[in-house]
C-alpha cells in the first residue's frame, strides 16, 4: 500500500495529526486532494493559534467566560482522545498548598521545559505541551518556593535584553530561535541579533500572566523578586552555542547570565520597560499582553499594601482607644509590616522557605522608586491611537491604582496626561478644520485626535478626584489646588480647540436647518413615536466625529466647576427681593469676588454659552445614545435646563430601572372593592415597606375573575386618581380655573389626614416609578413643592389672578402713600385666598407685623412672605406628608431635573389635542380668522408634534389638560372661557404672553411666519412663566 492508502484507512483524529505533523517531502508524494486536505488544516491551525492565546482562551470569548475566567465548554484533545473539562482543575490551581523539601525540578529539568515554547505554532498547537493541562502543571509546580523562583527566575532572564535593548552575547545564528520554520518567519524573527522571536516572547508573557493570576506568590514574585530564594545548588546551569547552532550544556557552570540580578529585583519595572519597545509600539497583541501582566501584579502587591495600611490602622486605633493616651507618631512605615499578610493573603505562602517570608519587602518604596521614564510609559498609551478598548481601559486602571498608592505619581500622570493633551491640540484642531470645509466627510477612518483627548481628559479627571493611600487631610487640600491650577491652565491652552469646536458644531447645525439660537424643534416623545415616523431630523454624515470632542470638552468643564452648582436662575422663579437685588448686584460683582471665585464664574459662564448655543446638537447625540447621560455628558444634569423633555424622561427611566434591578423584591399583591377602593388600598399599602412597594404591582378586584396582566393595575391607578381628588375625599381642592388641583386646608376635618397624604404620596411615587400615568393636574406651585423649588409671587395668579394684579402693581409702583399696609393679612383676605375657610384670623406675616408698616424699601419681602403664607404656609403639613411618601420611591436629587411643566407631562402624559377642535372653538381679539398672523399661527401649529403641542396648552391654559367635552367646554376663572388670541401691540419681535387664568395669548403681529414660529416656540420651551398684563 501507498502512503495515501495508508493515511485514508487512518480514523479522523489520526489522518489529521498525520497530516499536519508530516514532511514536506511526505505531502509532495500524495494525492491532490490529500495535498489540498494538508494545506486547509495548516491554515486552520495557524489561524486558529493566531486567534487564540496560549492556554487556549479566546480574546473574543472573555465576555462569555464565567467569573472564574474559563470557558464553560467542554474542550476535546484530540491527541488522547478524551474530553477535558476547562474548570475542572481551577479549583485546585486555586488552593495550591505549599510544598516544602527537595525542589520538584531542578533548573536544568526546568529549562528544558521552558525550550518547548520554542516550537512553532504547528507543532504547539498539535503536541498540547502548552495547553490547559500543562498551564496547570505549571501553577502545581510553582508550590514549591524554590521550584517557583527557578521558573520565574529563568523566563525573567529570558525577557531581560529584550526590556533594555540589549544583546546579551555577539551571536551569528539566533540561540532563541524556532524550531519547525524557517529562521525568516516573520513571527520567529526577533528584533534583536540574539533575541527572542516574537512568539515566544508572547508565550512567556502568557505564562507569566496565568500564573500571577492563578498563584499571588508569583504575582508578589514579579512584583519583587528575592534571588536569595535560589541556592547555589539550583542555579541554572551555563549555556553555550556552538559554531553549529546546537546547544551545548556545560555542567557546573556559573550562573548564565547575571542580567537579573543587576535590575534591583523589580521585575516591574522591566515590563514596564516594553512598553516603549519597537516590538510593542507595532504590535497590539503583544501590547495588550504585557499590559494585563502589568494590571495583575500591580494589583495584587496594591491590595496587599492597602490590607497592611488598613490593619496597622486598625491597631492604631485600638492601642489608642485601649491606652486612652495622646495618638501615636503619625508618620509610619506602612510598607514595613508584613505580620499579617500571610494570614490575609489565602493563596500566599503560609510556611516561609528559606528566606522567603521571613525579609519584610518595603512595598511602599519600591512603588515610589519605579522609574519616572517607564511610567511616562503608561502615559503616553492614552494618547496613542488604533489601540483596543481594552488596552485603553488596563491603562487607565494601572494609572489610577499607582496614583492611589503613591501621591507623588500621582502629581507626575496629572502633569504628564496636561501636556499630552496639549501636545494632541495640534492634530484635533486640524481634524475640526478639516470637518467643517468637507461638511463633516473630509476625515479618514484612522484620524481619531477627538478620542485621544477624551481619554486623557478621562483619566486626567479620575487622577483628580482620587484620594490617595494615607493622604493628610493638609496635604490633600493643598493636592486640590494643585489640580485646580492644572486644569485651569489646560483650558486656558485648549481655548483654541474650544472654539474651534464652536465652529464646527454650528456648521453641522446649519446642515440640520437650526441656527444656534432657535429653540429646540425635534423634541421627539420616543415612547409615542416608537410605532411611527420619527420627525427629528437624521444627523448630517460625519456628525458622529464631533461627539469625543463635545465629550472631552464637557469632562475638562465638570473639573473646572469643581462639584459647583451651575443651575442658573430662571427670573421666573426668582422671588420678589431676588429680583431686586439682581438689579443691583451686577456692577459691583466683580469688585466682591475673589481671584478664585472669580475663575469659578468664568468657567460656569464658559460652560454654560457652550451648552446653550449647541443644546440642539448635544440632545441630539444624547438621545441616540441615552447612556451618556450617565457618563462623559454628565456636566448637563448640572444644568437640567439645557437637556429636552424626552432625554430627561429616558434618564429618569433608566435611573428607576437601576433602582428596582438593585432592590429586587417580590409581587406587591392587593385585593380591593370597587365601592371602596380608596379605604380598601388605603389599608393595605400605608404600612408596607419601602422595599415592598418597589415589586410589581398585581391588583385584583374582589369578587371578579379578573387577571392582572397590566390592565386591571391600569384601571386601579385612574379609579383611586378620581377618588382621591374628589371633593368629598377632602384631600384636594380645585383652584383657579378649576382644572387643576392643590392640598384642601381644610382637610384636617377628614380623620387621619396627613397618614392619607402619605398615601398618596406614595401612590403618585408608585405611578411614576411603575411608569403608569395618571389623569390628575396640580397647580403650579404645588409642582415646585414636589420639586424643592421656591414658590413666587406670580404662582398667585393660578389662585387668583386680581390679587396677583395687586401684588405686581405693588412692585413697579411706590407705595409710601398707603397707610394701613403692614406685614399681616386679614381675615377677609384670608378667607377669600383659602377657599371656603369658615374660621378665619388675622395673620401676622413676620412676628409683630401688625405693627410694621410696609414701606418702599420692604415691599418686596412683604410681596415674597404673602406667596409663601398664601401658597406653602397654610397647606405646610399637607405638603410634607405628601413628599414623605412620595420620595420613599421617587428621591428629590432625581426628580428635581424637571421643571414644573415637564414634571405634568411626565405625571399625566401627553395629551392627545384635536387641533381643529381647538382651531374650531377660538375667539380673536385684534384679529380676524383672515388675519395673516392668524393664518400662520394655525399653519406653524400643525407642524407641532405631541410634546410642543402639549407645552402650547400649557403656556395658555396653564395645564395640558384636556376637558372631555372638548375645547369648548375649557374653564377659566369666571367658568367657561374658549381659547383666546388677542393682537398684542408694541415691538414687533416681542415674545409672545399669556394670562393662563382667561386662557388668552397675547400674540404681536410679526412680520412673517417663520418669526412668528421662531419667537413662539422660544416662549413655550424657554418663557419660564407665560403670565403677562400690560
Amino acid at each position: 500500500m501507498d502512503n495515501a492508502s495508508i493515511i485514508a484507512t487512518f480514523p479522523a483524529d489520526l489522518r489529521e495529526e498525520v497530516l499536519l505533523t508530516s514532511s514536506e517531502a511526505v505531502l509532495s508524494a500524495l494525492p491532490s486532494p490529500l495535498l489540498a486536505e494538508a494545506q486547509i488544516l495548516r491554515d486552520r491551525a495557524m489561524s486558529h493559534y493566531q486567534a487564540r492565546s496560549l492556554f487556549g482562551s479566546s480574546h473574543r470569548l472573555n465576555n462569555r467566560r464565567n467569573g472564574l475566567g474559563f470557558d464553560r465548554r467542554p474542550v476535546m484533545d484530540r491527541g488522547v482522545g478524551v474530553t477535558i473539562g476547562r474548570r475542572s482543575t481551577l479549583t485546585d490551581s486555586l488552593k495550591v498548598k505549599e510544598i516544602e523539601g527537595e525542589p520538584l525540578l531542578d533548573a536544568n529539568a526546568l529549562k528544558a521545559l521552558i525550550r518547548l515554547l520554542r516550537l512553532s505554532q504547528i507543532f504547539i498547537s498539535r503536541f498540547t505541551p502548552w495547553k490547559r493541562p500543562s498551564a496547570e502543571a505549571l501553577v502545581n509546580l510553582c508550590a514549591h518556593s524554590v521550584t517557583r523562583a527557578t521558573l520565574i527566575y529563568l523566563l525573567l532572564d529570558m525577557i531581560k535584553p529584550e526590556a533594555e535593548g540589549s544583546v546579551s552575547r555577539p551571536a551569528t545564528l539566533n540561540s532563541q530561535r524556532l524550531f519547525g520554520c524557517h529562521s525568516n518567519t516573520v513571527y520567529g524573527r526577533s528584533q534583536l541579533l540574539d533575541g527572542l522571536p516574537p512568539l515566544v516572547f508572547r508565550r512567556i508573557l502568557e505564562i507569566l500572566t496565568y500564573l500571577a493570576t492563578n498563584h499571588s506568590a508569583v504575582a508578589k514574585m514579579l512584583f519583587h523578586f528575592d534571588q536569595s530564594i535560589i541556592p547555589d545548588s539550583s542555579r541554572p546551569v551555563k549555556v553555550h552555542m556552538n559554531e553549529k547552532g546546537k546547544d551545548k550544556v556545560i555542567e557546573g557552570g556559573p550562573s548564565p547570565n547575571p542580567s537579573v540580578a543587576q535590575t534591583g529585583d523589580v521585575p516591574l519595572a522591566l515590563f514596564l520597560k516594553l512598553l516603549n519597545r519597537p516590538l510593542f509600539l507595532r504590535s497590539n497583541a503583544h501590547l495588550e499582553q504585557v499590559m494585563g501582566l502589568i494590571q495583575v501584579v500591580v494589583d495584587a502587591a496594591a491590595s496587599k499594601l492597602e490590607r497592611q495600611s488598613q490593619s496597622e490602622k486598625g491597631m492604631e486605633d485600638t492601642q489608642n482607644l485601649s491606652a486612652n493616651e495622646a495618638p501615636s507618631n503619625t508618620e509610619k512605615d506602612a510598607p514595613s509590616v508584613e505580620s499579617d499578610s500571610n494570614q490575609q493573603d489565602k493563596h500566599a505562602d503560609i510556611n516561609p522557605c528559606h528566606s522567603e517570608g521571613k525579609k519584610n519587602v518595603d512595598m511602599y518604596n519600591i512603588f515610589l522608586q519605579l522609574p519616572q521614564s517607564d511610567l511616562r510609559n503608561l502615559c503616553s498609551l492614552l494618547g496613542r491611537e488604533g489601540l483596543s478598548d481594552k488596552m485603553y481601559m488596563l491603562a487607565g486602571e494601572v494609572l489610577k491604582k499607582l496614583a492611589f498608592i503613591i501621591p507623588s505619581h500621582r502629581k507626575f500622570f496629572t502633569v504628564e496626561l496636561s501636556e499630552s493633551a496639549h501636545a494632541l491640540t495640534g492634530s484635533a484642531i486640524s481634524e475640526l478644520v478639516t470637518l467643517q470645509k468637507t461638511n463633516m466627510l473630509g476625515l479618514s477612518a484612522g484620524s481619531m485626535a477627538g478620542a485621544a483627548i477624551l481619554r486623557v481628559l478621562q483619566a486626567l479627571s479620575s487622577l483628580t478626584s482620587l484620594n490617595t493611600l494615607g493622604d493628610m487631610a493638609m496635604e490633600n487640600d493643598v493636592d486640590q489646588r494643585d489640580d485646580q491650577a492644572t486644569i485651569w491652565n489646560l483650558n486656558t491652552a485648549l481655548e483654541p480647540l474650544w472654539q474651534e469646536l464652536s465652529n464646527c458644531i454650528s456648521a453641522a447645525e446649519m446642515q440640520l436647518g437650526q441656527s444656534s439660537f432657535s429653540p429646540n424643534m425635534s423634541n421627539i416623545n420616543v415612547a409615542e413615536n416608537l410605532q411611527g415616523s420619527s420627525t427629528s431630523p437624521p444627523l448630517p454624515p460625519g456628525t458622529q466625529r464631533l461627539l469625543p470632542f463635545i465629550e472631552a470638552f464637557f469632562v475638562l468643564c465638570e473639573k473646572l466647576q469643581a462639584n459647583e452648582s451651575i443651575m442658573q436662575q430662571d427670573h421666573g422663579n426668582a422671588t420678589a427681593r431676588e429680583v431686586k437685588e439682581s438689579a443691583g448686584c451686577s456692577a459691583s460683582m466683580s469688585v466682591k469676588i475673589g481671584g478664585e471665585s472669580q475663575r469659578k464664574l468664568d468657567g460656569v459662564i464658559t460652560f454654560t454659552r457652550f451648552a446653550e448655543k449647541h443644546r440642539r446638537l448635544s440632545n441630539a447625540f444624547i438621545r441616540q445614545n441615552p447612556g451618556l447621560l450617565e457618563k462623559s455628558l454628565s456636566m448637563m444634569l448640572k444644568a437640567p435646563r439645557l437637556i429636552d423633555f424626552d432625554n430627561k424622561r429616558a434618564y429618569f427611566r433608566s435611573r428607576i430601572r437601576q433602582q428596582h434591578d438593585q432592590h429586587l423584591s417580590g409581587p406587591l399583591r392587593i385585593s380591593v372593592r370597587r365601592a371602596y377602593i380608596l379605604e380598601d388600598s388605603y389599608n393595605q399599602l400605608r404600612m408596607r415597606p419601602t422595599q415592598d412597594l418597589r415589586g410589581r404591582l398585581n391588583v385584583q378586584f374582589q369578587g371578579e375573575e379578573g387577571i392582572d396582566a397590566g390592565g386591571l393595575t391600569r384601571e386601579w391607578y385612574q379609579m383611586l386618581s378620581r377618588v382621591i381628588f374628589d371633593k368629598g375625599a377632602l384631600l384636594f381642592t380645585t383652584v383657579g380655573n378649576n382644572a387643576t388641583f392643590q392640598p384642601n386646608p381644610n382637610s384636617v376635618y377628614q380623620t387621619e389626614h396627613l397618614s392619607y397624604f402619605k398615601f398618596v404620596g406614595r401612590v403618585v411615587g408608585k405611578a411614576l416609578f411603575d411608569g403608569q400615568l395618571l389623569d390628575v393636574y396640580f397647580t403650579r406651585s404645588f409642582y415646585k413643592h414636589i420639586l424643592g423649588v421656591k414658590v413666587t409671587y406670580h404662582d398667585i395668579e393660578a389662585v387668583d389672578p386680581d390679587y396677583y394684579k395687586n401684588l405686581k402693581w405693588m412692585l413697579e409702583n411706590d407705595v409710601s402713600d398707603i397707610p394701613d399696609l403692614t406685614f399681616s393679612m386679614d381675615a377677609d383676605e384670608e378667607k377669600h385666598i383659602l377657599y371656603e375657610k369658615n374660621e378665619v384670623t388675622d395673620y401676622e406675616l413676620k412676628p409683630g407685623g401688625r405693627n410694621i408698616r410696609v414701606t418702599e424699601e420692604t415691599k418686596h419681602e412683604y410681596v415674597d412672605l404673602v406667596a409663601e403664607h398664601l401658597l406653602t404656609n397654610a397647606i405646610r403639613p399637607q405638603i410634607n406628608s405628601f413628599l414623605e411618601g412620595f420620595n420613599e420611591l421617587v428621591p428629590r436629587e432625581l426628580i428635581s431635573i424637571f421643571n414644573d411643566k415637564e414634571l405634568e407631562l411626565l405625571i399625566s402624559g401627553l395629551p392627545e389635542i384635536d387641533l381643529d377642535d381647538l382651531k374650531a372653538n377660538a375667539e380673536y381679539t385684534g384679529y380676524t380668522v383672515a388675519s395673516n398672523v392668524v393664518q400662520w399661527f394655525w399653519e406653524v401649529v400643525k407642524t407641532f408634534n405631541k410634546e410642543d403641542m402639549a407645552r402650547l396648552l400649557q403656556f395658555v391654559t396653564g395645564t395640558s389638560k384636556v376637558p372631555l367635552e372638548g375645547f369648548k367646554a375649557l374653564q377659566g376663572i369666571s367658568g367657561p372661557q374658549r381659547f383666546q388670541i388677542h393682537k398684542a401691540y408694541g415691538a414687533p419681535d416681542r415674545l409672545p404672553s399669556a394670562h393662563t387664568c382667561f386662557n388668552q395669548l397675547d400674540l404681536p403681529e410679526y412680520t412673517s411666519k417663520e418669526q412668528l414660529q421662531e419667537r413662539l416656540l422660544l416662549a413655550i420651551h424657554e418663557a419660564s412663566e407665560g403670565f403677562g398684563f400690560g
